[in-house]
């Protein structure tokens, strides 16, 4: 008695090595092919409007482009050298950075403590989270006119008649002084802007399970001991979304002190941004001021890349 074994054809062997079969080759094929379809409008968009300028402006850093109507030539990393020992670039770079340090922290934490606020009242909540996500809406040109009024001198100003009002000198140059100019700037960012974060903590905080509460409450716990350890640390992935999309933000200062100081006094609050658009725009060096961009947008990318490694370590270290 003999006995044989069956042997698989070569072609469905070769493909259970290869870990499909033909089949579901073909429909995942087919998904390809649709995917591509539905997505090539935006790819499309998308190449058009950032990859190209991104390419085009790396091309501009490295030649000598300006808006005159002179032909450019290729000057390699000159811009670049060039940016790096500039002290305008430096001091820009100094005033924007001086700017996120003073207005992320209390946009963050002002943002937190609205959103607990408006969590916990019970009479007419509608009202408090309009009033505080209201300015958020409003256009920057709008608040930076609005501020300008309240700030100017005492014979205008509504805040210069209140300090008169109260006994105290009136007479303040809120952004003609170089000790107050930076201050009023942030003061107008984080009036405008805290909308946005006290909307992120909210959401956190309804997607916190309410059990949790009342297990603690059960247990004895009070308020604080609540806040401390059951809400503070469940909004710890929503804190650290805001701080990188806060920082990102504050890095980005443009409109704020081109409507309201025009980088002044004594360029005291002109951030990068601004410096950048100087030297492209009034100082007709395009390439030159690709380069500067081009420093800051490392600059970024190295801030980002270390808020989301921060952000994965902890993530790490809540799933333990």
């Amino acid at each position: 008695m003999t006995t044989t074994s069956a042997v698989p054809p070569a072609a469905p062997a070769a493909e259970a090595r290869a870990g499909t079969t033909g089949p579901v080759r073909s429909v995942r094929h087919k998904w390809t092919e649709h995917g591509l379809l539905f997505t090539a409008p935006f790819l499309l968009v998308y190449a058009l409007f950032l990859v190209w300028p991104l390419l085009y402006g790396v091309k501009m850093s490295l030649g000598d482009d300006n808006i005159a109507g002179t032909e450019s030539e290729f000057i390699g990393l000159d811009n670049y050298a060039e940016a790096l020992t500039d002290p305008n670039v430096w001091s820009s770079l100094w005033n924007t950075l001086w700017f996120t340090a003073l207005s992320t922290v209390p946009l963050v934490v002002l943002g937190l403590v609205l959103a607990l606020l408006a969590h916990h009242l019970r009479v007419v909540q509608w009202l408090w989270r309009l009033s505080w996500f209201a300015p958020f809406l409003l256009p920057s040109g709008v608040v930076c006119l609005l501020w300008l009024w309240m700030i100017y001198p005492s014979d205008f100003g509504l805040a210069d008649l209140l300090l008169g009002t109260a006994g105290l000198d009136p007479d303040i140059g809120w952004l003609s002084d170089t000790r107050y100019a930076m201050l009023s700037i942030v003061l107008t960012t984080v009036w405008w802007t805290v909308g946005f974060n006290f909307l992120l903590y909210l959401a956190g905080l309804q997607s916190i399970p309410q059990h949790l509460y009342e297990a603690a409450e059960i247990d004895g716990a009070g308020p604080w001991h609540r806040l401390w350890h059951i809400t503070l640390p469940s909004l710890r992935r929503t804190t650290f979304v805001v701080l990188v999309l806060q920082l990102l933000a504050s890095l980005k200062i443009f409109d704020q002190v081109y409507i309201m100081t025009g980088g002044g006094p004594d360029e005291s609050t002109r951030p990068i941004l601004q410096y950048v658009y100087q030297a492209g725009f009034t100082g007709y060096r395009i390439g030159y001021a690709s380069a500067v961009s081009y420093v800051f947008f490392a600059l970024i990318v190295v801030v980002s890349l270390v808020q989301l490694r921060l952000s994965r370590r902890a993530s790490e270290e809540s799933d333990r």
